[in-house]
């Protein structure tokens, strides 16, 4: 028996390392438009329509048009294009991408300094909790936009908008249980038929009126915003509706690799894009009556419902890529230590990353449904979007200049103007966006404070309590050679969950009180999540021995995987566990603790008693590590934080 290094590197999962390997590039690409660009490639649905008709109307003239399409087409390139795709993108842990993955790989690099280590967390934690709101939000608003189609097509089921909006949510969260790998395969090309139809009638729109292409000037938005000043500024809450989505590029880049998804956003999805948004623009300058719904009036009458049913089904799968990404992000910060234990169920044995959430499926479909209830069009929503996402944009700014500095070593006068220039465009949108705060802005942000609350409770309370344990530990080798002389021994293999810092546990003192008996064999075992996304095999497994036939192993795991027990005990070795493993001899002891609040020094009592009602709700560890029912044994005990 011996132990492993912890410092070792680890080796990513083959689904975060080299995709190539895996799939060629060109199945990665087309698996990418199907997943990753749902969101950002179903803005044009409702981008230009609330920038000329939302809650700041723009004037229907070439100046507007043209001053509008400019600052599209550079936000886009400048958020999306360069900001994310090219640099941000290059800051992957192990393969995998997002606010938490960003969090987690600072968290190393600010190691020895608390008050930065400190502001990191913030920032991350509550970049992520801010996505929870655009979770909400991106299936209402893009499902809605997509029915409301049907008042282009056909205007008399315009009563029908709201009920089949409904019919359509609720069916795509029931089917979260059974997974999507069947009807996943369709994504790639639906969503290719997608962008290839918007660069169609994009093109198809733009021969009518040609000169909107001299909107890539920078100038005519310089233009538009020295003519126009405060209106232009508020345009930007809705400019900025073209770039939601662009966190998913970055948030994904785990399950496809970098270069397949640089691939499919420079080769199809941002050329299809600005196609269509000219295309519009083409058609509202010749056609101003088309304001209603620009998007629709693209195409031919004839093609008015089949749009509406292409529409609406590249809506489902943007939104079925916000649901999973929010299952995904769950379980980060569950392991990471965010979140309290939730019952994941996995729905693939060959996808790890095909996993369904109960209780924050349902959650997700009661608020997403309240709020198409209680917005009821697009336009009355897009005033509560863009508020949670520009505010994500500021974060992710400053994150990444953080890695430029620590990690990447760029000398200040390279990194400085770059993230100087990056926050003014971000802090712009941002800005612009807060005028929404009265007019639903305030759901998103609201739901991001919430959650946030939530996070930081938990992370703080498992803080004291790994505090209050360290105090209290009684160390284990002077433990095991006092009792093993004195106790009975009996048949068997005993595992009792430890915490990670060390000590011996509380269910195994309160078997010894309780049966004054110690198993042939003990085991004090704790899981260890790594802020790496996976560990390889041969890291998983930490072994000491503690005499007396007592053991203590650590198994480690990384935050996107799902830690099982026995799994993991029967496919080791002999030399890494020490002993034989037979599961038909083994015991689990767990501990029942229950959280006491208490006015020690710590939280204030009103976040203890929110900690323990956390505590309370988190999933038995007999679920969430996969622990055979028949064989596990809970003891009880109380702990004051």
């Amino acid at each position: 028996m011996h132990s492993r290094d912890e410092t070792a590197n680890p080796v990513p999962h083959p689904q975060a390392g080299n995709h190539a390997e895996q799939s060629s590039i060109a199945a990665l690409v087309f698996g990418a438009i199907g997943v990753v660009f749902g969101d950002i490639g179903t803005s044009p649905l409702y981008t230009m329509k609330e920038t000329f008709a939302g809650p700041h109307p723009l004037e229907l003239d070439r100046l507007h048009v043209m001053g509008v399409l400019s600052l599209i087409f550079w936000a886009v390139t400048i958020i999306v294009s360069v900001k994310y795709v090219i640099i941000i993108m290059r800051a992957d842990n192990r393969g995998e991408g997002g606010s938490l993955a960003l969090l987690a790989l600072l968290n190393r690099a600010t190691h020895g300094r608390p008050g930065l280590a400190a502001l990191v967390g913030m920032l991350g934690v509550f970049a992520a909790a801010l996505f929870y709101g655009d979770s909400m939000i991106t299936p209402a608003i893009s499902v809605l936009s997509a029915v409301e189609g049907l008042e282009v097509a056909a205007p008399r089921l315009h009563p029908a908008v709201v009920p089949l909006t409904l019919a359509i949510l609720i069916a795509l969260f029931m089917i979260q249980s059974h997974g999507t790998a069947r009807i996943g395969v369709f994504f790639g090309p639906v969503m290719t038929i997608w962008f290839a139809t918007l660069a169609g009638l994009g093109v198809l729109n733009i021969t009518q009126a040609p000169e909107v292409l001299w909107a890539l000037s920078p100038h005519h938005a310089v233009v538009f915003m020295i003519e126009d000043g405060k209106i232009a500024f508020l345009a930007l809450g809705a400019v900025v509706l073209a770039v939601t989505g662009a966190e998913a590029l970055y948030t994904d880049m785990g399950h496809f690799g970098r270069l397949p998804i640089r691939l499919a956003w420079y080769l199809l999805v941002l050329p299809a894009l600005m196609l269509n948004y000219f295309g519009q623009g083409a058609l509202l300058l010749t056609h101003p009556d088309a304001i209603e719904n620009p998007f629709f009036h693209l195409a031919p009458g004839w093609a008015g419902v089949p749009m509406v049913l292409l529409a609406t089904t590249a809506s489902v799968i943007a939104s079925q890529a916000v649901i999973s990404g929010a299952f995904s992000v769950t379980r980060q910060a569950m392991y990471l230590g965010y979140l309290p234990r939730m019952g994941i169920v996995h729905t693939s044995e060959r996808e790890i990353g095909q996993i369904y959430i109960p209780v924050l499926n349902w959650t997700l479909a009661i608020f997403v449904i309240a709020l198409v209830v209680g917005f009821q069009t697009s336009t009355n929503l897009a005033s509560a979007y863009g508020v949670a996402v520009t505010g994500t944009m500021v974060i992710d700014a400053v994150l990444i200049a953080l890695v430029m500095h620590l990690l990447w070593q760029w000398p200040a006068r390279l990194t400085v103007p770059v993230i100087s220039f990056f926050l003014i465009v971000d802090l712009a949108f941002f800005l612009a966006n807060s005028t929404k705060i009265l007019h639903g802005g305030w759901f998103p942000l609201t739901i991001g404070l919430v959650i946030f609350l939530l996070l930081t409770t938990w992370n703080r309370g498992r803080t004291l309590l790994k505090v209050g344990f360290e105090r209290n530990a009684i160390p284990e080798e002077e433990f095991f050679r006092k009792v093993s002389e004195e106790v009975v021994r009996v048949p068997g293999t005993a595992i009792f969950l430890a915490n990670v810092t060390g000590g011996v546990p509380l269910s195994l003192l309160n078997n010894l009180k309780h049966n004054h008996i110690l198993h042939e064999r003990v085991i004090l075992l704790s899981v260890i999540i790594e802020e790496v996304p996976y560990v390889s095999y041969d890291r998983r497994i930490e072994g000491f021995d503690l005499g007396c036939n007592c053991h203590r192993l650590n198994l480690h795991y990384g935050y996107m995987q799902s830690p099982n027990i026995p799994k993991t005990l029967s496919d080791a070795r002999y030399d890494q566990l020490g002993f034989v493993y037979e599961p038909k001899t083994v015991s689990y002891f767990l501990s029942r603790k229950t959280v006491i609040p208490s006015p020690k020094p710590g939280m204030p009592i009103w976040r203890e008693k929110l900690f323990a009602w956390m505590f309370r709700s988190s999933t038995n560890p007999l679920e969430f590590f996969c622990l055979p029912f028949d064989r596990v044994v809970e003891l009880g005990g109380q702990v004051e934080i």
